[in-house]
């Protein structure tokens, strides 16, 4: 008898159908991963933008006047980007000048749920899509159109 050497196609086939398997896991552990990462990044820059604005301005006794433009002029931010989400974000001051929040628009549903399932330690409060968050309940849209303030005292 002869002895066969190689493959059989179901086997090339199957060894295939594994690989492309594996590589979409991969790829989607890979996406999760990188939108973990700048969720991180982006809930540290908006620590160090409150704190920023905290020194600047808490010696003058209210934060009154503060805004992304005058925090670049101040040197505190290096441009008017966002941390998250879209370009038409803010820093404003409240009416009497006791605090001030830093607002995000344009976040995903991932985004907003990742900043409003606890209040972060140097934020006082949060509202999301105009709802102060009191409790795990969830105030996120399924669009990307989800607004989020954090409110600063």
């Amino acid at each position: 008898m002869k002895q066969e050497y190689g493959r059989s196609l179901i086997e090339i086939v199957g060894a295939i159908a594994i690989g492309t398997v594996m590589t979409a896991a991969a790829i989607g552990m890979y996406r999760m991963m990188r939108e973990n990462n700048a969720r991180t990044i982006a809930d540290s820059q908006l620590e160090q933008i409150a704190g920023d604005v905290k020194m600047l301005l808490e010696m003058r006794g209210d934060y009154s006047g503060v805004s992304v433009d005058y925090l670049i002029k101040a040197g505190a931010l290096k441009s008017d980007k966002s941390p998250l989400g879209g370009d038409q974000w803010s820093v404003v001051s409240s009416a009497d000048g006791e605090s001030f929040s830093i607002n995000l628009t344009e976040l995903t549903q991932g985004e907003c749920a990742y900043f409003s399932t606890a209040i972060p330690k140097w934020a006082t409060s949060i509202v999301v899509n105009g709802f102060e968050v009191r409790d795990n309940s969830d105030r996120c849209f399924s669009t990307p159109t989800n607004q989020i303030s954090f409110i600063i005292e």
